[in-house]
C-alpha cells in the first residue's frame, strides 16, 4: 500500500477532474498560527485542518499533551473537510510531513486507505512553480465513515516490557532523547530500552522521503526487521506518525504510542538518558531527579 505521492500525481489529479481532498495540515509547536498561514497561501482547492482541535483530543493530566480524538468527533471532523467514502486524500503541510502523518494516521487507524502524504508538501508544490490560492475552502459535507483500530497501537502499561520483545524507536531530536535538553514536557530522557532514531533523519533533499531501501537500511541498523514488533513514540504522539509513515514506506509495520513522552513523563515511570545501545544497561535518573520540572519554552518535537 502506498504512502507518499509527489507532486505532478497530484497535479494530474487535479486537473484531469479525478476526486481528490487536498488537506493543508500546517502546524508546528511553538507556531499557533498556521490557520493563517494556509490563508496567505496554499495548494488550490486544499482545505484547512487545525491540528490541535481536530486531530488531538484537549490535552490531560496523565495523557500527555495530544490525546487521540475521540472517535465520533474525528470522524464529524472528516466529513466537515468534505471527505466522502470513495475519495482519495492527499495531506500535506510545510514541515517535511511530520504534522501531515498525523492525519494519514488517523485516516489509516480509521479504515480509510486511500490516503496520501504529499512527498515534499508545499515547498515540492512551490519549487514545481504552480499557483497558490489564498482566503478559505468551504467544502460541501462529506460521508465518510471511520471506525478506528486498523493501525496497531500499544497503551502505556504495554510499553515497559516492549522493549524486551521488540525494536521501540524514539522519534524525538537526539538531544531530547539523551534527556541534555526538554523544551516542553516535565522530564528530560527517553524510556528505557528505546533507541533514537530521529523522524528528521527520515527525510532528504527538499523535505522529501528518502528511497524506500534507503530507508530499510536506516531502520535495518536499529535492528529492526521483518518479523519483529517494533513501536514508535516521541513528543506527544504527533511526529512518531510520521515515523511509522517512513517504515511504512520503507515496507515496515510500526505501532504508534500515542501518549508517547509527553503522557510518560507525566507519571512515576522510569526515566533513561544519555545515549542508549541495543544490549547496554541505561543511565537512569535518581527518583529524585524524575519529578523535577525541567520546561524551559515552548518549542520542540
Amino acid at each position: 500500500m502506498k504512502t507518499l505521492m509527489d507532486v505532478p500525481t497530484l497535479r494530474e489529479r487535479m486537473t484531469s477532474g479525478q476526486r481528490t481532498v487536498v488537506l493543508d495540515v500546517r502546524w508546528a509547536l511553538g507556531d499557533p498560527d498556521g490557520h493563517k498561514h494556509y490563508l496567505a497561501g496554499h495548494i488550490p482547492g486544499a482545505v484547512f485542518v487545525d491540528l490541535e482541535t481536530g486531530l488531538a483530543a484537549p490535552p490531560a493530566q496523565g495523557l500527555g499533551r495530544h490525546p487521540l480524538p475521540e472517535p465520533a468527533a474525528f470522524e464529524e471532523a472528516a466529513r466537515e473537510w468534505g471527505i466522502n467514502t470513495y475519495d482519495t486524500v492527499v495531506a500535506y503541510d510545510d514541515v517535511g510531513g511530520v504534522s501531515a502523518a498525523r492525519l494519514w494516521w488517523l485516516l489509516r487507524d480509521g479504515g480509510f486507505d486511500d490516503v496520501f502524504l504529499l512527498d515534499g508538501g508545499l515547498a515540492a508544490w512551490r519549487q514545481a512553480g504552480f499557483e497558490l490560492e489564498t482566503g478559505e475552502e468551504c467544502p460541501s459535507l462529506g460521508d465518510v465513515r471511520l471506525e478506528p483500530g486498523h493501525m496497531p497501537l500499544l497503551r502505556l502499561d504495554e510499553m515497559e516490557a516492549f522493549p524486551g520483545t521488540g525494536v521501540l524507536l524514539d522519534a524525538r531530536a537526539g538531544e531530547r532523547y539523551r534527556g541534555e535538553k526538554e523544551p516542553v514536557d516535565p522530564k528530560a530522557g527517553h524510556i528505557p530500552g528505546a533507541l533514537s532514531a530521529p523522524t528528521t533523519e527520515n527525510l532528504g533533499t527538499g523535505a522529501r522521503f528518502l528511497p524506500a531501501a534507503e530507508l530499510r537500511a536506516r531502520f535495518r541498523s536499529l535492528g529492526v526487521a521483518h518479523g519483529k514488533p517494533i513501536a514508535v513514540y516521541c513528543g506527544s504522539g504527533i511526529s512518531a506518525a510520521h515515523e511509522i509513515a517512513a517504515l511504512a514506506h520503507a515496507g515496515l509495520e510500526a505501532a504508534l504510542f500515542p501518549g508517547s513522552w509527553s503522557q510518560w513523563s507525566q507519571l512515576d515511570l522510569p526515566v533513561a538518558v544519555g545515549p542508549e545501545l541495543r544490549g547496554s544497561t541505561p543511565a537512569r535518573r535518581p527518583a529524585s531527579a524524575r519529578g523535577q520540572d525541567t520546561r524551559q519554552c515552548q518549542s520542540g518535537g
